[in-house]
């Protein structure tokens, strides 16, 4: 394109090119990253944990003395570490749980709960 700005005199004016691209869509996941893949991953690393914490029971099974409060008795090493894990993930699912209710009551009432 060219412009006139004076009798006998041309400038030249550039446009610049803009490569115009249609938006990227989300990157599908890769053949081993589905959630079939994340699932049995899920499955695997939980029958693996299993199976050593099988293996770590049948090794500890001196009995010890355990006293809780009022209750006491004897049982396994293995077994009372099993009760105490068990016990750690169900406190932490209960304070997940308690985070997912809040968070999802605070967008149910658009964020209006009061101070804190």
């Amino acid at each position: 394109m060219t412009t006139a700005t004076r009798p006998g005199e041309e400038s030249v004016v550039e446009l610049a090119t803009i490569e115009v691209r249609p938006p990227e869509s989300p990157t599908a996941p890769g053949p081993g990253r589905t959630r079939i893949a994340a699932a049995w991953f899920g499955v695997v690393a939980a029958a693996l944990v299993f199976v050593l914490l099988l293996i770590f029971i049948l090794q500890n099974t001196r009995s010890v003395k355990i006293t809780y409060s009022t209750l006491s008795g004897t049982i396994p090493v293995g077994v009372a570490f099993l009760f105490a894990a068990i016990g750690g993930v169900l406190l932490a699912g209960l304070a997940a749980s308690l985070r997912i209710w809040q968070l999802r009551r605070r967008l149910t009432h658009g964020g209006k709960l009061g101070p804190g």
